[in-house]
């Protein structure tokens, strides 16, 4: 049985509309603003709510209701993690693959440069030096 968001995800993906720029640390407002519209219209952008709390740990006792509400939250989190993923660029996406969430791919970001900040080139210069810093963190970690 699928899932509205699921169905919603095929259709989406099988239009032009899913089209987005890889992000490669220069374009940063400009991605973040497609990428938003793309979860909106997928109707999962809540996944990355501050406010939203922490998945319950499944137990046996739990309603059958429960368990779906929490399948269901497991799956946009994926489906969001993924099409992060998808619109970055291959050094990017080498470097988020193995993150479990899309808070842990987003959330950095945003504390680096506000929406309004972004406009300057003072964000992309922290960004740009954040990203070549994981790399090659991650490059000398891999080969040490």
């Amino acid at each position: 049985m699928e899932t509205e968001t699921t169905v919603s995800t095929i259709k989406l993906i099988n239009q032009d509309l899913v089209r987005l720029d890889c992000f490669d640390g220069s374009n940063f407002t400009r991605w973040q603003d497609k990428l938003r519209f793309l979860l909106i219209s997928l109707k999962i952008i809540y996944i990355l709510d501050p406010d939203l709390p922490p998945l319950p740990e499944p137990t046996d006792e739990d309603t059958d209701e429960v368990k779906a509400s929490i399948k269901q939250r497991e799956d946009d989190e994926l489906i969001y993690r993924g099409h992060i993923l998808n619109a970055l660029s291959n050094k990017l996406y080498d470097l988020y693959t193995n993150t479990k969430s899309a808070k842990e791919i987003w959330t950095p970001w945003l504390s680096l440069c506000s929406y309004h900040d972004c406009v300057d080139q003072n964000c992309t210069l922290r960004l740009r030096r954040y990203i070549y810093k994981n790399l090659y963190q991650r490059f000398v970690h891999r080969y040490n």
